[in-house]
């Protein structure tokens, strides 16, 4: 397992202010799991990528990987990245033009104490280029790739050497659209094939999304929120995840009721008062934001069917527009504006009424810092 604990690292920045590059970051990544770092520019990801691979140093923290402590600041230790034994991918891809893809690869094992043999050194290298399916390449100039082969070219000059830990600093922002997609799954499916723990950074949410395990999301130095991609998108703890991660509809409210047995809670809106999922307890008053998905708000021509905590209402489309597989409605509902991402299959004239529904269970009640909540021991979920 890794485990970072209250990382703090700062520098001074060009102007002479101190930058907070990293504060009180903390996580643990269970062994074979890919853990991402997902941020926008600046928050502090690639800094704490850099600090577990030794590239710099922290003011305080300790990080440990199986119980060995690569660095300490309580106990003065900080091991040297190239005896860390973990395995780096840049965004560059930092790839050696004069050398083959058989060379770039082999130059790792090449230069470290003791050196294997020549055989040895053929077997390890053949054998993470079948991994990234470039055996066929081996003898090709490394600058006669295409995009995604350089990219699992560097992937293959960090497995070589067998790492305890993987580290890949957005490897796949230099890649046109449909490729990124591609090499999505191929990155999945080799991490999982090899069992390798893993640390991601990106600032790509799809990615992020698509590939992890768990993500931790960064602003300002700072983990926000740690959770599956499905907690993340499905239940953020404030506004600027939900608004980050996807698309959402912001519907600002105050708590009516306190939380039931079922998380439920309800709250007074522009829109009408709204059944909704409440993340944590609130006091009634407490002035929150509710967050919708756009593919959670239901449109529909007839009444739809009731259910249990169902949000009903009647609406306006002001706009639409087709995007191929799906389509985006504007709908005026009360004093609010809601985007709805549907199915091609509704072709409801703008300017006519439509019927809306919100489900309670896809409308989550957040807060920001300083909302009054209720004591901890009342809450219910």
């Amino acid at each position: 397992m890794l485990s970072v604990k209250s990382l703090h690292t700062e520098y001074a920045g060009a102007d002479g202010q101190t930058v907070k590059a990293a504060q009180d970051v903390s996580f643990e990544v269970p062994d074979g799991a890919l853990f991402t770092l997902l941020g926008p520019s600046g928050c502090g990801k690639t800094t704490t990528l850099r600090s577990i691979a030794g590239l710099e140093r922290p003011q305080r923290g300790e990080i440990a990987l199986g119980g060995r402590v690569v660095f300490s600041s309580a106990k003065g230790v900080f091991l040297a990245p190239n005896k860390r034994n973990f395995g780096m991918v840049f965004q560059s891809y930092a790839i050696w033009p004069h050398m083959n893809v058989f060379k770039n690869v082999a130059f790792p094992l090449e230069v470290r104490k003791p050196r294997p043999s020549l055989r040895e050194v053929r077997e390890k290298v053949m054998r993470v280029l079948s991994v990234v399916q470039l055996a066929e390449l081996a003898d090709r100039d490394a600058t006669k790739l295409s995009g995604g082969q350089q990219q699992r070219l560097a992937l293959a000059r960090a497995l070589v050497m067998q790492p305890q830990l993987l580290l890949l600093d957005e490897p796949l922002s230099n890649l046109d659209a449909k490729l990124r997609e591609k090499m999505r799954f191929e990155l999945k499916r080799m991490q999982r094939d090899l069992g390798l723990t893993t640390i991601y950074v990106t600032h790509d949410q799809s990615e992020a999304l698509a590939l992890s395990h768990e993500i931790a999301v960064m602003n300002e130095g700072r983990i926000i929120q740690i959770g599956s991609p499905r907690d993340i998108y499905e239940r953020p703890r404030n506004k600027f995840v939900a608004d980050f991660v996807g698309n959402t509809n912001f519907i600002d409210g105050k708590i009516l009721s306190a939380v039931t047995g079922n998380g439920r809670c309800r709250v007074a809106t522009p829109i009408g008062e709204l059944n909704v999922q409440c993340v944590e307890a609130l006091a009634q008053g407490a002035p929150v934001v509710v967050s919708v998905r756009p593919e959670d708000v239901e449109l529909s021509e007839g009444a739809p069917a009731r259910e249990e905590d169902d949000n009903l209402y009647h609406g306006v489309v002001d706009a639409k527009v087709f995007l191929g597989d799906y389509l985006d409605f504007q709908v005026k509902v009360g004093e609010a504006m809601l985007l709805a991402r549907v199915h091609p299959s509704l072709r409801t004239p703008t300017g006519d009424p439509v019927h809306v529904r919100l489900r309670a269970e896809k409308c989550v009640a957040i807060t920001e810092v300083g909302v009054p909540r209720v004591a901890p021991a009342a809450r219910k979920f």
